[in-house]
């Protein structure tokens, strides 16, 4: 699988090539600044993007940028934002297209290898993998200025939402929330309903629909 890897700090970079290598995963490129990382996509096509927001010269949200110019160019282009930072604005941007695989994780709240190997995979293949607290943020955001379309959910609804926008099956929320997945099932179709959005049994469609509810 070709990757495309952009961030500007050195040995988390070296890191990363060296972890995604020894999971068989080809970099075919490795860059520090926007324009290297647009470039590189452009040329290289990779299979999935795994990208830092704030890139080199501003520091600011060039590596966003570089991935939604790119998406354009290569629509459904697997992009994986791995920051420190929700960069709400285009976060929502890029969530929000309906095409390809997506996922925002936060640096800081990787703890497992394996955990963020099968993430890039999961992207790479058309999938989704959000950290739950990512959506908690693009939520409370979305909310800004008008009614909260969450107020409608239950708790126990809220966190099945939580788990959904990870990319899970029922299966996987079931185990998570130690719940049965019929529960699971009754609880989506809930959520769906109070949100005013399309039933879905694709796991990555209903989670890419929750996103479009944020714009």
């Amino acid at each position: 699988m070709r990757v495309v890897l952009a961030e500007d700090l050195f040995l988390l970079r070296d890191g990363l090539v060296r972890l995604l290598q020894a999971y068989d995963f080809e970099i075919v490129a490795a860059v520090d600044t926007g324009p290297d990382l647009l470039q590189a996509l452009l040329e290289k096509r990779p299979d999935v993007a795994v990208v830092d927001v704030r890139l080199p010269p501003t520091f600011t949200d060039e590596g966003l940028q570089a991935a939604l110019r790119a998406r354009r160019e290569i629509p459904g282009l697997p992009v994986l934002v791995l920051s420190q930072y929700v960069e709400q604005l285009y976060a929502k941007e890029l969530l929000a297209d309906g095409t390809g695989g997506i996922g925002y994780l936060l640096k800081d709240r990787v703890f497992d290898p394996d955990e963020f190997v099968d993430s890039v995979r999961r992207v790479a293949a058309g999938g989704t993998a959000m950290d739950p607290e990512v959506i908690a943020r693009l939520f409370t955001g979305a909310s800004a200025g008008r009614v909260d379309p969450l107020a409608r959910l239950t708790a126990r609804e809220r966190e099945v939402l939580g788990v959904m926008a990870e990319g899970r099956s029922n299966a996987a929320i079931a185990e998570r929330l130690v719940i049965t997945e019929r529960a699971v099932i009754k609880h989506t179709s809930n959520i769906f309903t109070k949100l005013d959005l399309p039933p879905s049994d694709d796991d990555n469609r209903r989670v890419l629909a929750v996103l479009a509810s944020l714009k």
